[in-house]
């Protein structure tokens, strides 16, 4: 054995120092490892900067650095390298939120949004208690008081009489249209058909009308009453307090239900009284005086909330095992989504009167409101039909065999599920329903684009700059309002899909 010490075993020398390890956290590590960890990334680096550079940088100089802050004409905003024309902007404030709304009334306008602030913001905070009450006033109590801040006027009747009118009025469109197809018979070479189709119809019509006569007699009584308004609103509510009572299962179960139902037609009459419809109401303004951002939430917040049904009906619709309800809801879709918006529009604005009654006349912005709705709801049914292909069938037949009836499965079961898994879809068409919006302009409606190039003929403040100030401030509303949807949608989803994460 050869003589080994533990000398033999020992370093002598010191080891040379190992060098300092890559920053990969913080601002340094992030451009080491997301920005310069390749070739190719480096050059898009470079690019990327390079497009901010030239963007980005002329964008806040000209809304920031140069823009002209105070002034009372356009000789303030005119001069070399002169940026925004914000005066212009305060100027034409009111313009671009109220339009031409008169200015005493505009209380009337800020009250709406208020109310609608203080009802919505509840309801999208999850902590917060009564979703259940505050759904239901923001989607049924907030649109009838809305509309009666915003246009004014009162109520002469009720649910009976306006039922009856609607009835009547449907009666009458049969009898006419059954009359036309009889006046055309004389001139028609299938005339002998046309004439028999038209009795049928006319007929049709004279048994619809023998069915709604006593109806039509209720109605008749009320208005020659002392107080139509308040006789007709007695009788609604003891009609519908009734069927609740019945339907919620009478003395049994049904005292419930007849308490919630009062209690709503209890209120509904402070808001009769406290807003004076039965006195008339408010001074009316007509639609054609609305503009502005006014005009923009209501057609989009409108088509956004009335869409949403009409989708979750169609896309149910066009699942359906029934051949009836199927090929109506694929015919609807397949309309609706092969016209374009502005079609659509036109169609409700300039023709739709045309095959109206000639004591019917329905307002524009309303006639533009039913045009978008129908539109964004063809659209929304297929995004929802995809979340509820996405839903197992097993889902179906589990609560199948747990007794659960159809409206129950897919209430409770399937239709969470799937508008969960479509979330990304429905807000990304609520998004674009917002911003096509401006597309009412076409139809003499003047939403915030349109009252903003209503603001450009005005020879006060007409400078180079001025219409890039404008169409500035506009993208500013429409951003901070899609960003704001987006970003809430996505808080949403992650709640939603917390419990999958792992």
């Amino acid at each position: 054995m050869t003589d080994i010490t533990a000398a033999s075993f020992v370093r002598q020398d010191l080891v040379p120092e190992r060098p300092a390890p890559v920053k990969t956290t913080g601002s340094i590590g992030f451009a080491r490892t997301r920005l310069l960890n390749s070739p190719t990334n480096i050059l898009l680096t470079i690019l990327a900067v390079a497009l901010l550079w030239y963007t980005v940088i002329p964008t806040l100089k000209f809304l920031l650095v140069d823009a002209v802050w105070t002034g009372k004409g356009r000789n303030a905003c005119l001069g070399e390298n002169v940026g925004a024309c914000w005066p212009y902007i305060q100027a034409k404030l009111t313009q671009l939120i109220y339009g031409f709304y008169p200015a005493a009334e505009r209380w009337r306008v800020n009250l709406t949004f208020i109310l609608a602030a203080a009802l919505l913001l509840p309801l999208l905070v999850p902590r917060l208690p009564a979703k259940r009450a505050n759904a239901g006033l923001f989607f049924f109590a907030f649109p009838v008081v809305a509309f009666f801040l915003l246009r004014g006027g009162g109520l002469t009747g009720f649910g009976v009489s306006w039922i009856a009118s609607l009835l009547q009025l449907f009666d009458d469109s049969i009898v006419n249209a059954g009359q036309v197809l009889v006046n055309l018979s004389q001139s028609s070479a299938i005339g002998p058909l046309l004439w028999g189709i038209g009795k049928v119809i006319v007929l049709i019509g004279g048994l619809i009308g023998c069915v709604i006569l006593p109806l039509s007699w209720l109605r008749d009584q009320l208005q020659t009453s002392g107080q139509p308004l308040w006789f007709d609103f007695l009788v609604c509510a003891a009609i519908v307090s009734l069927i609740v009572f019945v339907l919620g299962g009478g003395m049994r179960t049904g005292q419930r239900a007849l308490v919630a139902s009062l209690l709503t037609f209890a209120g509904i009459a402070i808001v009769i009284k406290l807003m004076g419809l039965d006195r008339g109401g408010l001074p009316i303004v007509d639609t054609r005086l609305w503009g502005g951002l006014l005009v923009t939430l209501v057609v989009s917040v409108t088509g956004i909330v009335t869409s949403m049904p009409i989708g979750i009906a169609l896309a149910l619709g066009r699942r359906s095992t029934i051949p009836l309800i199927r090929i109506f809801s694929i015919a609807f879709i397949e309309f609706w989504r092969g016209v374009p918006l502005i079609t659509v529009l036109f169609f409700a604005t300039y023709m739709l009167p045309l095959f109206l009654p000639g004591n019917f006349n329905v307002d524009g912005l309303v006639r533009a409101l039913i045009g978008i709705a129908l539109f964004a709801g063809a659209y929304q049914a297929e995004v929802v039909r995809g979340g509820l292909a996405a839903i197992p069938r097993g889902q179906s037949e589990a609560a199948s065999a747990l007794g659960l009836s159809w409206w129950k499965t897919t209430s409770l079961i399937v239709m969470p599920q799937a508008l969960r898994h479509v979330i990304p879809g429905l807000v990304n068409s609520f998004i674009a329903l917002f911003k096509d919006t401006s597309l009412v302009s076409i139809v003499a409606l003047f939403d915030l684009l349109g009252s903003l190039h209503a603001t450009f003929s005005d020879p006060t403040w007409s400078t180079p700059t001025t219409a890039f100030t404008g169409f500035a401030f506009a993208g500013m509303i429409y951003f901070v309002f899609c960003f704001g949807m987006s970003r809430y949608s996505l808080s949403v989803e992650n709640r939603l899909n917390a419990h999958r994460r792992h």
